[in-house]
């Protein structure tokens, strides 16, 4: 006699033994879940702590829907610099850092060609619909978890990028990617380039033909709450942000209509430019049916606005302030979106930022707190008189840029000098200049294993064939920046480093975490939940929290 049968399964699997017959199981029984749509939001240049100062002034639906029906993992770092666009882009979603994935930066000096290269540049493509579109992830040299899902799905996945940057968008969406889209400020557009496409899709054209650019331009900027409630906020008026142009002073209202003149990259400056990514990433989830089968898709959506808006007015302005509650009301709108086109549980959001930022140093001053800024061009001419007392006439020093000395290789050769004394009595030199704390050689960076940052950090920054000869490290709170007002980033420090993370909606468990977790963590993650391969320069690890 046969043994009890517990399931239909089982039944099956045995009569295919006995009868020889090959088994067929449905899809569902045997095909693990997936999400059907995983939404990559990336706030360019969101400090960890507006979660939480801004939050009483946030909806239930965007920011704080997502801390309280998702886990945030509260101690989220990057470990390396520069903390950039372009390489906070790329590490989220290559799961790697710049010494891996190649984009040490936005843009770096070319050693080799003598040149400056933006890092997605590529002379080899056209735009499409627009003028500011010879852009791709050429140079990017590893893969995404956007492209190991579209190799896993034998490219049936949908991969979509939107931002109104075009590093915003093309970096996550990967090599493979069905479309990635950027702003184009010279006609209002959302373009592409021919590295996708030879033509936008009919729905993009439509979309542009309606010049919502324009129409969001034709309004003034005021504050969504009567400005005495932005207590979060220094006073209105003050000597840390910078005034549009055609402006007089820095104040609410922002008369956008005067101050835009037909200039339509201003839409990136004030928050309808979150408004209008927003639509415009609607518009392709709508369009492009993404998350309407059991094949995952995923959109890539950056929010650029909140970048521009921290470079003019710095981390302590209504301005900013205002730009992350109106921020919040975009998120919940899309995310309702989401729930009813999609379906709740069966989408998955994660949101992160690309860097954070550190406050205006003359605010930093005028609080008793360290702070000031740094010129590298007088370390240019400086260091340069000094190579040529060491080495003979020559311009020795091509360019200083992202911390790094970049030297003149050819005249090396030319004259002999031993490159690597060179570079060591650089190191030496530069380190005598305020407010310079560290400075190591290519040679250091190659050989030595920098366990603790902010060396390990720079470490893995460095990439062999891209970057320079020197590296060096500047004072917490310092900046190099052209003026006063306003602020930037790019440092090792925490106030550049530590960023949120949340992931939401499928399969996610409600909870957080204050593990010391790195911003590389993200795509070996996705790899699990989407079941797919790791991107192939991956260093990170996943975060355990979401599969116990």
């Amino acid at each position: 006699m046969f043994l009890k049968i517990v399931s239909w399964n089982s039944f099956i699997l045995l009569a295919a033994v006995i009868f020889s017959q090959p088994v067929n199981l449905s899809a569902q029984e045997t095909v693990t879940p997936r999400p059907r749509l995983v939404v990559g939001i990336v706030i360019d240049q969101m400090k960890y702590d507006y979660l939480f100062r801004f939050e009483h002034q946030y909806t239930q639906g965007g920011f704080k829907r997502l801390m309280k029906e998702g886990f945030t993992f509260h101690d989220m770092r990057y470990n390396y610099m520069p903390t950039y666009t372009g390489p906070g882009h790329a590490s989220i979603y290559t799961g790697t850092t710049p010494s891996v994935h190649g984009i040490i930066s936005n843009d770096w000096y070319d050693k080799h060609r003598e040149v400056s290269l933006y890092c997605t540049q590529d002379s080899s493509v056209t735009p499409v619909g627009g003028k500011a579109g010879y852009m791709s992830p050429k140079n990017l040299i590893t893969t995404t978890i956007t492209d190991e899902l579209r190799i896993t799905s034998n490219f049936k996945s949908k991969v979509i990028g939107i931002a109104l940057k075009d590093r915003g968008a093309i970096l996550p969406a990967g090599h493979s990617a069905n479309a990635a889209y950027w702003y184009d400020a010279a006609t209002g557009n959302w373009i592409t380039s021919t590295w996708y496409m030879k033509n936008l899709p009919d729905w993009v054209k439509s979309f542009n033909s309606y010049r919502f650019a324009e129409e969001h331009l034709k309004l003034p900027w005021k504050t969504f709450f009567p400005i005495e409630q932005y207590s979060q906020s220094t006073a209105d008026e003050n000597a840390y942000e910078e005034t549009f142009s055609g402006e007089t002073k820095p104040v609410f209202p922002h008369d956008i209509p005067a101050i835009a003149k037909g200039n339509l990259g201003l839409i990136r400056y004030i928050p309808a430019g979150n408004t209008f990514t927003r639509d415009f990433a609607l518009e392709a989830i709508r369009a492009e049916d993404l998350g309407r089968d059991s094949i995952p898709d995923f959109l890539c959506v950056s929010f650029s606005t909140p970048d521009y808006i921290g470079h003019q007015f710095g981390t302590h302005s209504i301005e900013l302030q205002d730009c992350y509650v109106r921020l919040d009301r975009d998120l919940e709108s899309l995310f309702n979106f989401l729930d009813a086109r999609v379906g709740k549980e069966q989408y998955m959001v994660f949101l992160t930022a690309d860097h954070a930022a550190v406050p205006n140093p003359v605010f930093l001053n005028d609080n008793k707190l360290p702070g000031g800024f740094f010129n590298s061009s007088s370390l240019t001419d400086t260091l340069s008189r000094f190579l040529s007392t060491q080495f003979g006439t020559g311009k020795w020093v091509m360019k200083i840029d992202n911390d790094q000395v970049f030297l003149n290789h050819r005249l090396m050769e030319q004259k002999k000098v031993d490159a690597a004394k060179m570079r060591r009595m650089t190191a030496d030199f530069i380190l005598q200049f305020e407010p310079i704390t560290e400075a190591v050689t290519s040679d250091d960076l190659r050989q030595n294993d920098f366990h603790k940052p902010p060396l390990s950090f720079l470490e893995n920054g460095f990439n062999s064939k891209r970057s320079g000869d020197v590296a060096f490290l500047i004072r917490p709170g310092y900046i190099e920046w052209s003026r006063k007002t306003g602020t930037t980033h790019g440092s090792p420090y925490t106030y550049d480093t530590h960023v949120p993370l949340i992931f939401s909606g499928w399969k996610i468990k409600q909870g957080s975490s204050v593990r010391s977790v790195y911003i590389t963590d993200i795509a070996p993650t996705l790899s699990l939940l989407l079941g797919c391969e790791f991107p192939n320069g991956c260093t990170g690890k996943p975060l355990e929290e979401l599969f116990k």
